[in-house]
C-alpha cells in the first residue's frame, strides 16, 4: 500500500494514446490540474445516466504527492462519491492517482488512473490509463458495464486534453 491506497495490482485495464502539438512540460501543466481531466464528470451524459459530479481538490490543488481529489454526485438518484490521492508525480512525464477508502460507485470499484507524456517529433505523446476492480457490491453490474465505462472515461480525458491543444 502506498499513501493508504490499495494494492496497485488491479484486475482490469484500459488505455488510450493521442499525439498533441505541444511540448511535454506544457501538456503536463494542463493535465496536472485535475479539473481539466474531470470535465466529463461535470456534464449530464448517457454514460453518467443523466447524473454529474462535482470535483473538489485540497489546498495543493491535486498537484502534490498525497493530494486528495474528491468527487461527489448523484446517478439515478443514488449518491456516489470517491476519494482519490495522488500517488505518483514526476513532472513533466508522469502522474498517477488512486482511490482511497471505499469508493461509492456503481460500475467500477477501486481504481488507479495515470497519464504519461513522452516527447514526439512535433509535440508529445499523451497516454491515459485506468486499472480497476469491479465494484464490491453488485459485481454483476461491473461485469456488464465496467469495461465500457472505463473506455469512455479514458477517451473523455484524452479527448478533453486533445481538444484543448488543437482548438483554433
Amino acid at each position: 500500500m502506498t499513501n493508504g491506497t490499495r494494492s496497485l495490482e488491479l484486475s482490469f485495464h484500459h488505455e488510450e494514446t493521442v499525439i498533441l502539438p505541444a511540448d511535454p512540460a506544457t501538456v503536463f501543466a494542463f493535465a496536472d490540474d485535475h479539473r481539466n481531466l474531470a470535465g466529463h464528470m461535470k456534464k449530464n451524459s448517457i454514460m453518467m445516466a443523466g447524473g454529474k459530479f462535482t470535483t473538489d481538490v485540497d489546498d495543493a490543488h491535486g498537484k502534490a504527492l498525497g493530494s486528495h481529489i474528491r468527487m461527489r454526485g448523484h446517478v439515478l438518484g443514488i449518491r456516489l462519491e470517491v476519494d482519490e490521492v495522488v500517488t505518483e508525480r514526476d513532472p513533466p512525464t508522469h502522474k498517477a492517482w488512486a482511490t482511497v477508502g471505499t469508493p461509492k460507485l456503481i460500475v467500477i470499484g477501486h481504481y488507479k488512473m495515470a497519464f504519461d507524456i513522452e516527447p514526439a517529433t512535433e509535440g508529445s505523446v499523451f497516454r491515459v490509463s485506468i486499472h480497476y476492480e469491479l465494484p464490491e457490491r453488485n459485481k454483476w453490474i461491473g461485469t456488464r458495464l465496467g469495461k465500457g465505462y472505463a473506455r469512455w472515461c479514458v477517451r473523455q480525458v484524452t479527448g478533453d486534453v486533445q481538444r484543448h491543444f488543437t482548438a483554433s
